[in-house]
């Protein structure tokens, strides 16, 4: 077995459980890329069994912190075993799933879906991707399905040196499916969309919605960054008279058409915008235009910390004019999946946004991501997508 032998003071992360091995604070050794490596203190004692990943900054990922604990197929399925253990007895209102949910499942670099009866896969680190067989077939097992997607076309997996690699990885047939989600129905593609298809981490958020938008009356609501229309459909269902939904994708408005549609609502009751959502936030100000209640949604601004600042301009830049358009006693809903900007940061971000838009604002409650998405204690990198829901007070 090979082993990284890291500087003096560098275990302190690994003692504490966190998963990661960066490059800088190993001191020696390497391995081939997914290889299990024995990662050691600076004076030889164990600390971890980990991936190593000689590209990556993050030169290890850790499987096991047990010495014992050997590295092998039968460990893999275990966890994978336990992840959907875990989530079987949660009766979570939808077949849309998050089954693994990478460092806070234990398999670093792996995320796994579960859409009806098809799961999609990302392989992310060296690590899954050397046993990618291995837990392809453990998902099968664990789940008993024969549908597997791969949609290994994240960003991430440049960094770990890896190509993307997309298709069916088990069975085959159509890759355009519609799940249910609090009696909803939602159409996506699993081989087009964003992430593995849908954005399942957000299924609670959207359940608020249509709560808050039922128990307040909103009648005007506006989507921005509304991708395939889960909040359009769920601000209708709430009973809204009127969604604006704002995208620059052309095919991700036409699903979002064709979602509403298949929920039985009139597609009068909404406009499709394919269009640049700063630019419209502006237009719709200089029109005089006013929303009862707006969702800001963006993608990804801030990976990493090192993206922070200038990911907070464009995070105050959007609120800034989402609170400025609200109508008073209206409420914003607003996000934040940038695993680079913290909860405090982001309150922080809106707060200012609030102060120069001249607008006072209270929040009436927090948003992050649905239980199937858990953030292990160790692991508080985990806990990326945060929401805020403010009224707007005058």
């Amino acid at each position: 077995m090979k082993t990284i032998r890291l500087k003096p003071g560098k275990e302190k992360s690994l003692l504490r459980r966190h998963p990661w091995v960066f490059d800088g604070a190993i001191a020696k050794g390497g391995g081939d890329a997914g290889e299990t490596v024995r990662v050691e203190s600076h004076d030889g004692a164990f600390l971890a069994w980990g991936a190593y990943s000689p590209q990556s900054r993050i030169r290890v990922r850790v499987w096991s912190f047990d010495q014992a604990q050997r590295i092998d197929a039968t460990f893999l399925a275990s966890l994978v075993q336990r992840a959907v253990a875990l989530r079987a007895g949660w009766n979570l209102p939808s077949d849309g799933i998050r089954l693994v949910h990478g460092e806070s499942d234990g398999l670093p670099g792996l995320v796994v879906d579960r859409y009806g009866d098809t799961l999609v896969a990302q392989f992310t680190s060296c690590g899954t991707e050397r046993w990618k067989a291995v837990l392809a077939d453990a998902l099968l097992e664990a789940t008993g399905l024969q549908r597997l997607y791969e949609r290994s076309d994240a960003s991430a997996r440049a960094l770990e040196g890896l190509p993307e690699v997309t298709g069916w990885l088990r069975g085959g047939g159509d890759t355009a499916l519609v799940i249910h989600e609090h009696g909803w129905r939602l159409g996506l593609d699993v081989a087009h969309g964003h992430k593995t298809g849908y954005y399942l981490d957000q299924r609670d958020s959207r359940r608020d919605c249509a709560d808050w938008v039922r128990r307040l009356g909103l009648r005007e609501v506006l989507n921005c960054f509304s991708y395939t229309g889960g909040f359009t459909v769920a601000a209708l269902a709430g009973g809204a008279e009127h969604v604006t939904s704002v995208d620059s994708s052309g095919p991700a408005l036409a699903q979002a058409r064709a979602n509403v549609e298949l929920n039985g609502h009139d597609v009068a009751r909404c406009t499709f915008l394919d269009a640049d959502v700063n630019a419209s936030l502006r237009a719709f100000l200089a029109e005089g235009r006013q929303f009862d209640a707006i969702v800001l949604d963006p993608p990804k601004l801030a990976p990493t910390v090192a993206h922070a600042e200038r990911a907070a301009r464009a995070y105050k830049d959007i609120n800034r004019l989402g609170l400025k358009l609200l109508r008073p006693g209206g409420l914003l809903f607003t996000y934040s999946c940038s695993g680079g900007i913290g909860v405090e940061l982001f309150q922080k971000i809106v707060a200012g946004a609030a102060l120069d838009a001249g607008v006072d604002a209270a929040i009436v409650q927090r948003q992050g991501g649905a239980p199937d998405h858990p953030v292990a204690l160790n692991f508080p990198e985990g806990e990326y997508l945060k929401g805020l829901v403010l009224v707007r007070r005058h």
